[in-house]
């Protein structure tokens, strides 16, 4: 019997290490007989798959506990990053071991308290063991406190490898390579980690030359040093270095060999990873999971299903990467099938789905997913926010953002953006302001968004300042602000200014181009706009589509008849750039300008791509210029068919039926506007004043002098009519229109 309960012990202890909680439940349930040890293995079984409360409830129910169950405890409020309770439990502990100690220590350093963790350090009964001076001196040194790690290391009694290794990592896991090779010359002792943190240190700055120096001087590299190396080279693309160290391995383990794969993946080299993993001796889960990533990042969905269901055991990882895939595809039945049939289900399988939805904009069922979600993170919060921005429901975004407790910068950042998005610039820059009054410090995302805000209202006296607050910040050299400051000065109508920071601007890149293209094409300077596009080609910089919405847009407003028509042919012919709707848009601008309507109707009515509103916008308007009324008519009526609730297009239409004087027609559209039910959205103004920017709407009976304002425009438009009569009354009919 006693062979029995050890057996089953085990085996709920290997059944909670690998995530299948439920059969270690039933496992536990089924045992007739339980001890000590029984209970204990399935509290951590409990606490590793994220069910603390689960396990708590049972350490309360034990029989008998033994100092084993209080430290399996703690250990599990520790692993479920509940350090308030872990402390509360250790408090309360009969008797304590080193190990008690060690975990609460140890618990505090990796969170960062360096406080609490020192004052449970001066209270320990015992100083000898190096344990706890390990863990003090890898706190200090993970906050870069090298001064308190190394009066520590010098004050230990006894020190062993582990406290010189301790040291060591704090210089290598921070990046200080030079402190840490130093260091590393000193040491009187080495082992094989000495060595592996040095080049695990070199690897993840970036340094494989210096990584790859000191791998050939180990001693005896072993299995890690290897696998280390591999995932510095896969990590910069050079797979053909990484291939040649992995068949020059002597001996090779898994991990070795899931290293490889991963590097294939992630080169997508897909037909090399299938062979290797055909290959393996010996796969585990991560195995598996790599693979059918690798599908997924190829587009090969149908492979990676199967890959999955041919898995002998399915684990949360390999789920959620199939769900991933179906989520990027958009394919989110089948993303739901397989979530549906998940047991535990892990916080990044919970935001992979909701972000699913979010990204397809079906946010009712996003909200339904969120509000059964247990354990929301962060993560959580900032994709909801997101989502409910993308969908244009900001009111929602803002009731999330107020409800949630903890924010981060990218709470902000998404708020922010969703404001632009849905082109509410004075509450974007708002909320830019509290974020500020908060003490939030902006990063170069919310700079941008700020900066964006300002340049699409005109607040040069704002985005100035957020120019000075950039320098302060020191995000003056970020590509992705300089950017952001050429447009922002560009459509404050500075244009000059938007040429000296891109001048002042290091590694500028297309989008830079692209930003002072379009700076002179919307203020006017057509032909300086076609000569920076020119320079960018003598760069050797590759122009993009956005590139050529700037410059055609140019030629049109500065009516470079030629060159506009030129540089569209040359766009398929030698650039090789996929036309878009907003191409069309700016040559039917360009020909309709020059009177060349015929020619521009013919270019809509043969494009390869589907027409947009923008389209039949440019050709209405070159109609009306030239009083085409047939092309004009054709073309608002595309616009209604398009945007049937838009009330400007059955205005823009019944004028032109107006200035022909076809007042039936014009009377049947007022009817069908009506029957259609559109509305017109009230249109705001604003304006900068006093560093603020200030909206309203005409004849706004909140604003404080609405009636001297309007008092005053009343005698502007009378001084106005008296020295210049309207002639026309079909004007005036418009207008009442």
């Amino acid at each position: 019997m006693g062979t029995l309960v050890f057996n089953h012990n085990l085996k709920i202890t290997q059944l909670g290490k690998s995530g299948r909680i439920e059969e270690a439940i039933k496992l536990f349930s089924q045992m007739t007989q339980k001890n000590t040890v029984t209970y204990n293995s399935m509290i951590s079984a409990y606490a590793k798959n994220g069910r603390i409360r689960d396990a708590r409830y049972l350490f309360d129910k034990m029989p008998r506990r033994n100092l084993v169950s209080w430290n399996a405890m703690i250990a599990g409020y520790l692993h479920n990053d509940k350090a308030e309770e872990a402390y509360d439990m250790f408090v309360k502990m009969p008797k304590r071991d080193l190990f008690s100690w060690t975990l609460m220590i140890t618990c505090y350093t990796r969170n960062g308290e360096l406080q609490k963790a020192r004052q449970l350090f001066s209270l320990l009964p015992d100083k000898r063991d190096t344990v706890c001076w390990n863990a003090m001196i890898a706190g200090y040194s993970k906050k870069r406190l090298y001064d308190e790690a190394k009066r520590l290391f010098n004050e230990m009694p006894v020190k062993d490898l582990v406290s010189w290794n301790s040291m060591l990592a704090g210089y290598t896991k921070n990046g200080d390579m030079h402190l840490g090779v130093q260091f590393f010359e000193e040491m009187g002792e080495r082992d094989v980690v000495s060595w592996n943190l040095i080049v695990d240190g070199f690897v993840e700055v970036g340094d494989l030359d210096s990584a790859w120096n000191f791998f050939k001087k180990m001693p005896e590299p072993n299995v890690v040093t290897c696998v280390t190396m591999l995932y510095g080279f896969a990590r910069n693309g050079r797979i053909a270095e990484a291939q040649n160290l992995f068949e020059q391995m002597p001996s090779r383990n898994v991990v070795s060999w899931n290293a490889m794969l991963a590097a294939y993946v992630q080169d997508h080299q897909i037909d090399k990873a299938v062979k290797l993993f055909s290959e393996m001796p010996e796969r585990d889960s991560i195995s598996w999971t790599t693979m059918i990533n690798g599908y997924v990042r190829v587009g090969k969905l149908d492979e990676a299903r199967q890959l999955l269901h041919q898995m002998p055991y399915k684990n949360i990882a390999a789920q959620t990467a199939m769900i991933s895939g179906y989520v990027q595809s958009k394919r989110m039945d089948e993303a739901s099938e397989i979530f549906n049939h998940i047991g535990m289900r892990d916080v990044v399988c919970w935001n992979t789905m909701i972000a699913g939805y979010a990204l397809c904009g079906r946010m009712t069922e996003a909200q339904y997913l969120f509000n059964q979600m247990r354990n929301k993170d962060l993560v959580s919060w900032n994709t909801m926010i997101t989502g409910y921005a993308q969908a244009g429901m900001m009111d929602k975004a803002f009731e999330i953002f107020n409800v949630m407790g903890k924010k981060n910068i990218i709470s902000w950042n998404s708020l922010i953006s969703g404001l632009l998005q849905n082109g509410l610039y004075v509450d974007a820059l708002k909320c830019f302001l509290m974020m500020r009054k908060e003490g939030r410090r902006p990063d170069q995302s919310t700079l941008s968004c700020g900066l964006s805000a300002c340049a699409n209202l005109a607040a040069l006296q704002i985005g100035e300042q957020l120019h000075h607050l950039i320098v302060k910040s020191g995000y003056g050299n970020d590509l992705f602000v300089c950017n952001a400051l050429i447009t922002m000065y560009a459509k404050c109508g500075k244009v000059f200014n938007a040429e000296l920071m891109f001048k002042e601007t290091g590694n500028i890149d297309i989008v830079s181009w692209n930003s002072l293209i379009a700076g002179y094409a919307l203020n006017g300077y057509g032909k300086e706009a076609v000569e920076i596009f020119e320079k960018l080609l003598i760069e050797g910089m590759a122009p993009d589509q956005i590139t050529f919405i700037g410059v055609l847009s140019a030629c049109s407003h500065a009516g470079l008849i030629t060159q506009g028509m030129e540089l569209f042919r040359n766009m398929t012919a030698i650039y090789k750039i996929e036309l878009l709707p907003e191409h069309y848009a700016c040559m039917v601008d360009l020909l309709g300008r020059a009177g060349r309507l015929e020619e521009a109707f013919k270019m809509v009515l043969e494009m390869k791509v589907k027409t947009t509103p923008g389209i039949w916008g440019a050709l209405l308007g070159a109609a009306r210029i030239h009083r085409n009324l047939e092309i004009g008519k054709y073309a608002a009526e595309k616009l209604l068919e398009q945007e049937p609730h838009r009330a400007s297009n059955y205005v823009l239409l019944s004028n032109i039926h107006a200035e022909a004087g076809r007042w039936k027609e014009v009377q049947r559209i007022r009817m069908l506007m009506e029957e259609r039910r559109t509305e017109k959205q009230p249109g705001y103004s604003w304006i900068e004043v006093g560093n603020q920017v200030h909206s309203f709407l005409s004849d706004d009976a909140a604003q404080p002098r609405t009636s001297n304002v309007r008092n005053i425009l009343k005698n502007l438009t009378a001084e106005m009519r008296s020295r210049n009569r309207v002639s026309d009354m079909k004007y005036f009919l418009l207008d009442v229109l």
